[in-house]
């Protein structure tokens, strides 16, 4: 069946619960890109950074509670109405139900800021994992970017990108280092999962 014009552009939806830094950045790679768009960015923290990031730029936002995540409908069927090709996790805390993997499936994509299984699991997340890498002096670190399932960091590798470390790597440099990985490879994994 032939979608109007207007109505084929393949959407991207995000979940963010921080600043919001790769949200925006998925927002700005796709910006020119007559075939995707990311439609809409939800919190689940009404203080976050990225809320008042997509505000200012355009982009519609959504924010939620907790509850709505796991004790009703609601966000389902907002979500559902919203219909979009991929929903990435952006720095989003909060372990997706079964419902949404369900009506979603292979459609809820994350990145993680380690080469899981390295560093994964509840809890895990930015500067905790860094910590971990300089206290075990590893030799590289990098992300990983994956499917959800019902684990936390433990869905399908969709992939990975390494980088080496230096000797004398502080947190502010290893953080740089995975940012920069993040910033230019998650919005081209998206891509080609839209493809």
């Amino acid at each position: 069946m032939e979608q109007s014009a207007s109505n084929s552009k393949k959407k991207i939806i995000i979940l963010a619960s921080g600043n919001g830094t790769n949200a925006i950045n998925i927002y700005h790679y796709f910006r020119e890109n007559k075939e995707v768009e990311v439609s809409h960015i939800l919190s689940n923290n009404k203080t976050s950074r990225v809320l008042r990031r997509a505000h200012d730029l355009g982009i519609k936002c959504i924010h939620f509670e907790k509850e709505d995540l796991y004790d009703s409908s609601n966000l389902l069927n907002v979500i559902k109405d919203i219909n979009p090709d991929v929903i990435a996790l952006a720095g989003f805390l909060l372990k997706i139900p079964i419902s949404f993997l369900q009506e979603f499936p292979n459609q809820i994509v994350n990145i993680h800021p380690s080469l899981l299984p390295k560093y994964g699991g509840e809890g895990m997340y930015g500067e905790r994992v860094f910590k971990k890498v300089l206290k075990n002096n590893d030799k590289e670190a990098g992300i990983t970017i994956h499917y959800v399932n019902e684990n936390y960091d433990e869905g399908e590798i969709i992939a990975q990108y390494k980088v080496e470390l230096e000797g004398n790597e502080d947190l502010l440099s290893l953080e740089d280092k995975i940012h920069a990985l993040e910033y230019e490879y998650y919005p081209k994994e998206i891509e080609k999962l839209l493809d």
